[in-house]
């Protein structure tokens, strides 16, 4: 029966009316509301009854059909004058999801607009208000609440595609695999959200390798279990099981997955060898190389800890040889780690064992241990002979006579060939070796101080070899013991020793210098023969060091005193020497005063007013000296005509030019000018010949220059060039003329002559001047300065090499 439900509200003034919204709509004149009246009239005016109702949800099905659907009605019970419009606001009208609900102005009826779907959106909070065509609020705003009621409209969901788990092998039933699990979108707090799980499918890899179920399901939890045994990863790799869930408790809607399990393995099988026994070849005195492999076969899963395999060695006592595992392969690979010598053992007989990296599982049987043989042949080949140590140490003595033998039974041969002998390296040529014996001796004695003995230590080399032409080398470290094969010397062999003052403070400090290393050196010990001990004596200082002393005050002169040093070598070399030692007053710095000084100290003497006196005149002497010097001089001064010299060319810059004379006594009108530097001579003067002149000085000779036997003499001269060319280019032309003529001419000297130039004489009463430029040369000159006097010096300078 159709049923109209009225429902009448009073939040502040306002009246409610809710319709079901299962049930069919009626007109308004068929609905009877109670009608509240919260106001009552008290004399003239009316009084508010302030009431608090509280309005339960609307709940409104999603998905419905019937759009639009009345879901409630609003009035107010308060008497207007005027017409009451009405207003919804909220979520689902003006907010987001807009245009879900909307009201009739005029009768307050709140409709739906669209299909509610309660995943999006659950429920609904409006507030309803009444107004005034003024839009004046006649009333507090209402508040509705609508809830949107679930429908079974959404499928449970697997949450992953596809399920992988695993499980051991040989897993005992009730095992947990793993866990499968789905989401439905409905309601939870509905049937509609109740999951049901269930396995509908079994499939095994390879397929049908096992029919029965092995795995069961909680269909509550989704938890997958093993059911059943025989889960064995050598018959069965994995399994793929179909499974579904359903809501309502598995009467809802449905959905399917799938969860794939692999079996996995555990070492339940021992590494087998296959074959059992193998022969191997091996060649002596190698090392480090791959001898064989052996194989075997496992049934655990390959490449797992379950299936890799670890060999040994079970009876290698020498350790000659290893085995290791090829991580690819499994294989045993075997190698040779120490050389194998055929003549000490030609075969071996190795066993060898195997076992996995993982230990054997508890679920599985008792397992036994694979093992094999392996026979390894040793191949002969030509060794190399072999030293009996290396390097050879030998001690020996320095001084050692040559012959004496130093070492003998070096080498030997494990294939017992004759071997031959020989020094291959010895930079002193100290040794010497037969040829067939290998016996080293001595050549000649060894010496201390070589280049080649380093820390007392000399070293050579010997090289032996064997009849197949198969050689070794060693090395020979001959240790050098010093023996006492120099005595030593004195040094200083001269010095001065201070008179006066304290004993303790005058006296000669001797060492001495022995070629000898210790212990055959220092320290020495210092003596004066007895028969030349009265004046002086000699006092050790330490071992390297004595101090020769007067024993009286001496006078100042030289004096030779004979001292003997002697070494600590065993036996012990001495050597006398002769100390020249000059005894002499000192000054405050323990020095030897200068003669003038000691006369002036000593008691003895002319006094010190008469020394300056002597000095002084004596420096007189030499400025009167060297003023006659300069007065000479000046007077030689030979003056050059002004003309054009052969090196001066048609430059402005002529260097001439720039040359001027200073404080020139005399010469006349020929020195006014610039000074003439012409090296040769000026063509306007008579053609000099050679031999007269100082080469480029134009100074005549003073003596006889010899003449030629192979000449007449007095015959005239030949022709000589007047005046240089104008283009500087044919000067060589020019002095070659000159030359040319100076080689015909009758007159000039033979060439193998002595020149003389400016012969002064024997006997001359002037002292000679040579000491006086003696301190210098033109290499020690400075000529920097002619590079500052500009452009006009630049030929000056380049004479010089000043660049």
């Amino acid at each position: 029966m159709a049923v109209r439900m009225l429902m009448v509200c009073a939040l502040a003034t306002l009246v409610c009316r809710v319709w079901s919204s299962a049930e069919p709509h009626h007109s308004e004149k068929e609905l009877h509301p109670q009608v509240l009246h919260p106001w009552r009239s008290r004399g003239k005016g009316l009084i508010r009854v302030k009431r608090d109702w509280i309005i339960p949800p609307i709940r409104v099905s999603e998905n419905s059909k019937q759009i639009p659907e009345d879901l409630v009605q609003i009035k107010s019970d308060k008497i207007f004058t005027g017409e009451v419009i009405y207003k919804l606001e909220g979520q689902g009208v003006d907010q987001e999801p807009k245009n879900l609900f909307e009201i009739d102005d005029k009768t307050g009826v709140i409709r739906s607009k669209q299909p509610l779907d309660r995943e999006k959106y659950s429920n609904f909070t409006l507030k309803a208000f009444a107004l005034s065509p003024s839009g004046e609020r006649l009333e507090n705003p209402t508040t509705i609440e609508i809830l949107v009621l679930d429908q079974n409209d959404n499928r449970p969901v697997f949450i992953e595609r596809p399920f992988v788990g695993t499980v051991s092998e040989f897993s005992v039933p009730g095992t947990s695999v793993m866990t499968v699990t789905a989401t439905d979108a409905d309601d939870p707090m509905t049937e509609n959200a109740v999951l049901s799980y269930s396995i509908i499918d079994q499939e095994s890899i390879p397929p049908n390798a096992i029919t029965k179920i092995m795995f069961g399901i909680n269909n509550k939890t989704g938890a997958i279990y093993t059911r059943d045994v025989g889960l064995d990863r050598e018959v069965v790799k994995e399994f793929r099981l179909k499974l579904q869930v359903a809501d309502m408790g598995g009467m809802g809607l449905t959905s399917e997955g799938v969860a794939i399990i692999h079996v996995s393995d555990i070492n339940n099988h021992a590494p087998q060898f296959s074959p059992d026994s193998y022969n191997m070849t091996a060649v002596e005195n190698r090392n480090d190389y791959e001898l064989g492999r052996v194989n075997v076969t496992d049934r655990d899963d390959t490449g797992t800890k379950n299936w890799k395999a670890r060999y040994f060695i079970s009876n290698d006592y020498r350790g000659n040889f290893a085995v290791r595992t090829d991580p690819i392969t499994n294989q045993g690979v075997l190698t040779v780690v120490k050389p194998l010598d055929y003549e000490a053992q030609s075969e071996y007989h190795l066993v060898l064992s195997v076992e996995n990296l993982n230990p054997p599982s508890s679920k599985a049987s008792r397992l036994t241990l694979s093992s094999a043989t392996v026979t390894v042949i040793v191949v002969n080949e030509n060794e190399a002979p072999r030293f009996r140590e290396e390097p050879i140490q030998i001690e020996v003595l320095e001084s050692v006579k040559p012959g004496t033998l130093l070492k003998n039974n070096i080498a030997f041969d494990p294939d017992n060939s004759d071997l031959r002998y020989e020094i291959s390296r010895d930079p002193e040529s100290w040794l010497d070796i037969n040829r067939d014996t290998g016996d080293i001796t001595a050549k000649r004695k060894f010496n201390m101080r070589s280049p080649h003995v380093k820390n007392s230590i000399y070293t050579a080399a010997v090289k032996v070899i064997d009849a197949g032409g198969v050689s070794a080398t060693a090395t020979l470290a001959i240790t050098l013991k010093e023996t006492n094969d120099f005595p030593p010397q004195v040094f200083p062999l001269t010095g001065f020793v201070c008179r006066g003052g304290s004993r303790s403070r005058k006296g000669l400090l001797l060492t001495a210098v022995d070629e000898d290393l210790p212990p055959q050196a220092a320290p020495f010990l210092f003596q004066i023969p007895d028969d030349l001990s009265a004046n002086w004596t000699i006092t050790q200082v330490n071992d390297t060091h004595a101090m020769l002393q007067p024993l009286v005050d001496l006078e100042f002169r030289d004096y030779a005193v004979m001292v003997q040093v002697s070494d600590s070598g065993s036996p012990a070399l001495s050597a006398e020497a002769q100390v020249n030692v000059t005894v002499c007053l000192c000054d405050s710095f323990r020095d030897c005063k200068s003669e003038a000084g000691a006369i002036l100290g000593s008691s003895v003497g002319i006094n010190f007013i008469a020394l300056i006196i002597i000095a002084a005149s004596t420096a007189l002497l030499l400025l009167l000296l060297l003023l006659a010097v300069a007065l000479t001089a000046c007077g030689r001064r030979h003056h050059i005509k002004k003309g054009t010299g052969l090196l001066i060319g048609e430059s402005e810059d002529d260097i001439r030019d720039n040359v001027f004379n200073y404080d020139e006594q005399g010469g006349g009108e020929e020195d006014e000018n610039a000074f003439n530097i012409d090296l040769l001579w000026n063509p306007h003067d008579a053609p000099p010949t050679p031999g007269s002149f100082y080469p480029g000085s134009g100074i005549p000779p003073r003596g006889k220059q010899p003449l030629r036997k192979d000449a007449p003499h007095n015959l005239p001269s030949p022709t000589y060039p007047r005046r240089p060319p104008a283009d500087p280019t044919d000067i060589e032309d020019y002095i070659n003329d000159g030359l040319e003529a100076a080689d015909h001419d009758p007159n000039v000297p033979p060439y193998d002559t002595a020149l003389i130039y400016d012969y002064e004489g024997d006997g001359s009463l002037a002292g000679s001047l040579s000491s006086i430029a003696s301190g210098s040369s033109d290499g020690d000159q400075d000529y920097d300065y002619l590079n500052d006097w500009g452009p006009r010096f630049k030929k000056l300078a380049n004479m010089y090499d000043l660049r």
